[in-house]
């Protein structure tokens, strides 16, 4: 039995407005990448890369990029050929546009991507940062097997769980959001007055982060999912908690054996 809670969360919602939806996910963006969230598994990103035959990255539910432009400095130092596809259900071409012009390493698929149901033309390491959690677990479950019915390697990455820490930074994430918005690019009024006018966005990232705490799958629940697989022997699994100064990335690895 999972013992998670699946709370609503307002990224998620059809009717919550897209450029708010995409305020938010803008500040993901700038934090994971200010604060190099991912610099503990870069290794492990090669290496799967490298294990999957591919310098290509298909980002499944990439909202405004995530961490990835820092994260891409860093994995083309050691892959001077890697690519990365952004993607998502909800697409925010805008910013995709923006992180494309700031690095050629970046492309994007500008239709509706569902991570359960990936396009067969998109051929890569299917990626998740931040994102997984978001799936209940029957969808959870047809998010990996689809990567397994298609053959394509895949790494799932979560920065939050639910512990005390992980909750408490949650509630102090209003206050980076105040901190932070002048700084994010590219600028928007609209972000200024959502943020400092009508406190929608800092609510937002409060709700949605202790939700976020409250979904994220453990390394067991992980492995849980893995175990209901069908053809799960046809793939090497890893599963591990790396430390890092800002707290600690939790991952999942399926490569094709």
């Amino acid at each position: 039995m999972m013992h998670r809670i699946h709370l609503f969360e307002f990224e998620d919602q059809t009717w919550f407005p897209s450029f708010l939806r995409n305020y938010v996910t803008d500040f993901l963006q700038f934090l994971s990448n200010k604060a190099k969230v991912y610099q503990p598994v870069i290794d492990v990103i090669h290496n799967t890369l490298n294990a999957g035959h591919t310098s290509t990255i298909i980002d499944l539910g990439s909202g405004s990029g995530g961490g990835l432009l820092w994260l891409s400095d860093e994995l083309k130092k050691i892959n001077p050929a890697l690519q990365i596809i952004l993607t998502d259900l909800f697409p925010n071409i805008e910013a995709f546009e923006y992180t494309r012009q700031k690095s050629s390493d970046f492309d994007y698929f500008q239709h509706p991507v569902d991570a359960k149901n990936v396009p067969e033309n998109l051929k890569g390491l299917r990626t998740q940062f931040l994102s997984f959690h978001h799936f209940n677990p029957d969808d959870a479950r047809m998010i990996i097997q689809n990567a397994v019915n298609a053959q394509q390697p895949m790494a799932i990455f979560e920065i939050q769980d639910r512990s005390f820490p992980s909750f408490i930074a949650m509630l102090l994430s209003p206050v980076s959001v105040l901190f932070t918005t002048p700084f994010i690019r590219p600028f928007r009024i609209g972000r200024l007055v959502f943020t400092y006018v009508i406190p929608v966005i800092p609510l937002v990232v409060l709700w949605d982060g202790i939700v976020s705490c409250l979904r994220t799958y453990s390394v067991d629940e992980m492995k849980a999912l893995v175990d209901s697989l069908d053809n799960k022997k046809s793939y090497s699994w890893e599963f591990d908690k790396k430390k890092s100064k800002t707290g600690f990335v939790m991952y999942m690895i399926g490569i094709p054996a």
